[in-house]
């Protein structure tokens, strides 16, 4: 199995240390193992945790809701339980997308205006 060190980690997420060690503390991805040394040692599942995270972070997610979340995709509970969660999310990051154009759109019409 391959391992990578923390700044290896670092550098294929692209996150800071200190937010793996965050994201772990919160149960978001891990428990990360340890080398005999103590040292941690992230796996391309960890990887792909965090990149999962990172997506759902960028599209606006709160740790709370990243913890129900992960809760989800962990647990026995049924597929519907992860789609209407993501289909929740969905809607609002419509709703959010939805009024950034509407933002534009007024920018648009100020600089149009100034110009």
């Amino acid at each position: 199995m391959t391992t990578y060190t923390p700044a290896q980690a670092v550098e294929r997420s692209g996150l800071t240390l200190d937010t793996l060690r965050y994201y772990e503390r919160e149960g978001l991805i891990g428990p990360i193992r340890r080398s005999p040394g103590g040292f941690r040692e992230y796996t391309e599942d960890d990887i792909f945790w965090i990149g999962l995270i990172t997506c759902f972070r960028e599209a606006g997610l709160g740790i709370g809701d990243l913890r129900d979340f992960v809760a989800i995709l962990r647990s026995e509970r049924p597929a519907q339980d992860r789609v209407a969660f993501l289909r929740e999310h969905r809607a609002a990051l419509e709703q959010r997308v939805a009024a950034l154009c509407r933002a534009l759109e007024v920018l648009d019409d100020k600089i149009a205006y100034y110009s």
